[in-house]
């Protein structure tokens, strides 16, 4: 099967599926742009003749009843989330407000041209779709919950209030990796650091100004790609900045690197000042360190650019001691993986995404997302990363932290998701936690006695405009949760 056109997604298999997920991938679901994909739920549910339900922050639910001869099964809710991550190549004029998403077939494969999928949670989200709409499932009570805001705070799920869902067993569909099964995830917390100034500096007499950008970066998702090592394009242009000032007189006028908290950063932008005699010197460097990061993330990165030119004179600088301050902390802050897990191996347990460095006048803005299993060691790197920066004199404010989701043992629906995938499969599923933010921790918060697991199709590379979904996969997901609704134990 060759590369097709968008909107032969709706003929694959199963096609309500995929028929459902082709319309969630027409309307733009950027997280904060709730409106319309809330809408559009809103509607199917009514036009089902279903209960529908949408409460303050935004979240709805959709109750569907038993199949005959079913109703004294305990209620199941499916949960997935409705916005997606918008991140596009630089060269694609994609307005992720206002365009819809295009689609395609490659292969195995559906991607996008240019940008994210939104698979991830627009096929889990189609999925429930499907549970509701059809007519030939066997199932006790269901509802599906739909949540938003997902991607930045978790806004959604941290909206939820007791007695909103019903459901005794949640099954969340925003898993990665089909054949395993998620039992916990990792917590979260942002640290905002900022270096204010009142006055920038005025620009140096017979230099000139030179625009950096580095691209072609894989980028991906904070969580579950952390652990493959790929470069944050923050880290190499202040790795390359820092040799520029110190060698060759350069000037920071501004830098823009990365765009979520969520994502590793694919690009950053820079320009500087430099005396000119020594801007023939600094075309030379930007190639040396364009070889020496294409060296050394050989078999990691495959598409490192790193680029210049000459650019308009700006009208200030940034003051020299803040310029200094600012590239030794990023310089010095700690990015990617920190520990690791003993009890899963292979997991990551906590690591940091130096995701945004950002400049305005008067105004230097850096964001970083620190994920861990464990509260203790999500608390010291976050503090050391505090450290490093206060100590460069900048404020540091904590924000948007979210519980892990701890692993129970004794779990009912761990034990029914494992005799029926073994019976479908004749093997065991793997049974691991993601490092990864779920918002089964804190719907288990809210809803402290359900019992839940997570689960999905194989989907690569999340967060980046290199995200796919398994066909394939995607059909065999949906046959094991029919399955596994149509064994729900009674109550």
């Amino acid at each position: 099967m060759g590369i097709m056109a968008a909107e032969e997604i709706k003929t694959l298999s199963p096609q309500t599926v995929w028929g459902y997920f082709y319309e969630l991938t027409q309307i733009p679901r950027p997280t904060g742009r709730m409106e319309a994909v809330t809408r559009y739920i809103v509607d199917f549910g009514n036009n089902l003749g279903l209960e529908t339900r949408q409460d303050a922050t935004g979240n709805i639910v959709i109750r569907k009843p038993a199949t005959p001869g079913f109703e004294n099964r305990k209620t199941v809710t499916l949960q997935a989330h409705l916005d997606m991550v918008p991140q596009k190549n630089s060269d694609v004029p994609h307005d992720f407000m206002r365009d819809p998403i295009t689609a395609y077939i490659d292969g195995d494969w559906v991607r996008a041209r240019g940008t994210t999928l939104g698979a991830d949670n627009g096929i889990g989200v189609a999925m429930a779709m499907s549970a509701l709409a059809g007519d030939n499932l066997q199932h006790g009570p269901l509802e599906a919950l739909f949540t938003v805001d997902e991607e930045v705070g978790m806004d959604g799920a941290n909206g939820l209030k007791p007695g909103f869902v019903q459901g005794e067993i949640l099954l969340n569909c925003d898993s990665e990796e089909e054949g395993k099964l998620f039992v916990g995830c990792a917590g979260g917390a942002d640290l905002n650091i900022s270096f204010q100034y009142r006055k920038g500096a005025p620009l140096i007499d017979g230099d000139v100004a030179v625009s950096l950008f580095l691209s072609g970066l894989k980028g991906g998702h904070s969580g579950v790609d952390i652990h493959l090592g790929r470069a944050n394009a923050n880290k190499l242009m202040f790795r390359f900045l820092k040799e520029a000032v110190r060698s060759y007189g350069a000037r920071l006028a501004s830098i823009s690197g990365g765009s979520l908290r969520n994502a590793i950063p694919r690009e950053a932008k820079a320009v500087v000042t430099l005396p000119k005699d020594n801007v023939e010197t600094l075309w030379e460097l930007v190639a040396d360190y364009q070889d020496l990061y294409r060296a050394e993330y050989a078999g990691i990165e495959d598409g490192i650019r790193f680029t210049a030119g000459m650019a308009e004179a700006p009208y200030i600088l940034i003051p020299e001691e803040i310029q200094d301050d600012l590239i030794n902390s990023v310089e010095a802050c700690r990015d990617g993986v920190a520990t690791m897990l003993h009890d899963f191996p292979g997991i990551v347990e906590s690591s940091s995404n130096l995701a945004v460095v950002e400049s305005s006048e008067g105004l230097i803005e850096i964001k970083i997302l620190v994920r861990s299993s464990s509260e203790s060691r999500k608390t010291a790197l976050l503090s050391s990363l505090e450290s490093v920066f206060s100590l460069a004199g900048a404020r540091v404010e904590y924000g948007g932290a979210y519980n892990g989701w701890q692993p129970d043992a004794g779990s009912p629906i761990l034990e029914v998701m494992e005799k029926v995938y073994g019976e479908m499969y004749g093997k065991k599923p793997g049974v691991t936690v993601m490092h990864a933010g779920l918002e089964c921790g804190i719907i288990q918060g809210v809803y402290p006695g359900m019992d839940m697991i997570s689960f999905g199709p194989d989907l690569k590379h999340p967060h980046s405009p290199d995200e796919a979904v398994s066909i394939s996969s995607v059909s065999r997901v949906w046959e094991y949760l029919k399955s596994t609704l149509a064994n729900i134990p009674a109550r």
